[in-house]
């Protein structure tokens, strides 16, 4: 370290490039005097190949921006193109930078490559996500004046359900930037800092609108307030700032989404419910949804015995679409136990390529996994029912 220079001249570039090369994150440029690394004209630095998926949006978009100059100052963007838009907005304080550039390792990267016919059933939960997400980005003309889109949605129902299926075919279809957000994103153990990251997280979806914000176990963080004495200080400034959020979207053109979701909306603070204006139940499936999902799950093997697909219809009343794919999961486990009983009784070690295959899935192997396998979350559809009926959002024929 002797050879090193002191702390106190350092500047910023000088300190980002020593922590760079002092712990391995990438080499050191040989040569560079000034602390940065050359910059080819084809935007790869030298002793650097990492590709984009394996960086997160935070480097993309900083690689980009050191790409498109050259060692002479001269940008080799062409002149024709379209300039890329920056990741962060221009923020009041170094410390609202740096909580944004944390918020912004939780934008989804790509697309969770999840549609709408991938999921089965929840025909009435889809059309209104479709209403009130996908069309007014696809037709903007007719979403003004009185029909502004909607600015929040609440998917609730047993948990098993879909919920966060429907929020990845959301982030699918819409193509919009999708912040995928939980209580670890935006709480905080300094003081103010929780107000502050939720500030910045709506500040970082207006700068990147058309964007989508998905509350994962909204009621994690927005329970009601005022509830004894057992509620905390910085936990009510926590709710009050995104209340605040909330509802100063209206003051912007910006086309930002609320996507919560949660399996106790009962316990959401009434302040919160008005916000999420459209309230969206998500049932236990159908018979038909279930008939679709045993069908895809345990398809049907040619010239082998035809599963009992009427029967799981019917001894599956109140399953979820989880307990449908344990039970599945469950059936497809019997011929396996077969195989691994004589494996067991054999002393000698069968090599891989002569291990025997397994059978297909039998009649009795269903009634067994019917057996073993019970429903998590039908004691709870009344109260949901119940909830829908008293906040539901419903489409009316």
């Amino acid at each position: 370290m002797a050879d090193e220079p002191s702390l106190t001249r350092w500047s910023f570039l000088d300190f980002e490039m020593f922590y760079d090369s002092k712990f391995g994150r990438k080499k050191e440029p040989e040569g560079s005097t000034n602390g940065e690394a050359d910059v080819s004209t084809n935007g790869s630095a030298n002793g650097t190949n990492t590709s984009l998926p394996e960086m997160s949006i935070y480097e993309q978009h900083r690689n980009q921006g050191r790409s498109s100059v050259q060692t002479n100052g001269v940008s080799t963007a062409q002149t024709n193109e379209k300039p890329h838009k920056s990741l962060l907005p221009a923020f009041e304080s170094a410390e609202m930078r740096t909580l944004a550039e944390s918020l912004s390792r939780d934008i989804v990267r790509g697309s969770p490559d999840v549609s709408w016919d991938s999921i089965k059933g929840l025909e009435n939960a889809k059309r209104l996500l479709k209403e009130a997400v996908v069309m007014p980005i696809k037709y903007p003309k007719y979403f003004t004046g009185l029909l502004t889109p909607w600015k929040g949605i609440l998917l609730f129902g047993p948990p098993g359900t879909g919920k966060t299926m429907l929020a990845k075919a959301v982030a699918t279809e819409c193509k919009t930037t999708f912040f995928n957000i939980s209580a670890s994103s935006i709480v905080s153990k300094w003081r103010g800092d929780s107000e502050k990251l939720v500030k910045v997280l709506f500040e970082l979806a207006r700068h990147h609108a058309p964007s989508t914000i998905f509350l994962d176990e909204i009621d994690a963080i927005i329970g009601q307030r005022g509830e004894g004495r057992s509620e905390h200080e910085s936990s009510r400034r926590l709710k009050t700032e995104l209340l605040i959020q909330m509802d100063g979207l209206t003051k912007t053109d910006e086309l930002v989404f609320i996507l919560a979701a949660t399996n106790l909306p009962w316990e959401l603070d009434a302040a919160m419910l008005r916000r999420l204006e459209k309230r969206i139940l998500v049932p236990l499936p159908e018979p038909e949804a279930r008939r679709a999902m045993f069908e895809e799950l345990l398809p049907s093997v040619p010239e082998e015995e035809t599963l009992p697909y009427n029967l799981l219809v019917d001894s599956t009343e109140g399953f979820s679409g989880s307990d449908i794919r344990l039970l599945c999961k469950e059936a497809a486990m019997q011929p396996l136990r077969r195989i691994m009983g004589l494996l067991e009784d054999n002393q000698e070690l069968v090599p891989e390529e002569e291990l025997p295959k397994v059978g297909p899935i039998r009649c009795e192997d269903i009634k067994v996994a019917l057996k073993n396998t019970r429903p998590s979350a039908h004691l709870h559809a009344p109260r949901y029912d119940k909830f829908n009926t008293d906040y539901g959002s419903q489409i009316l024929q």
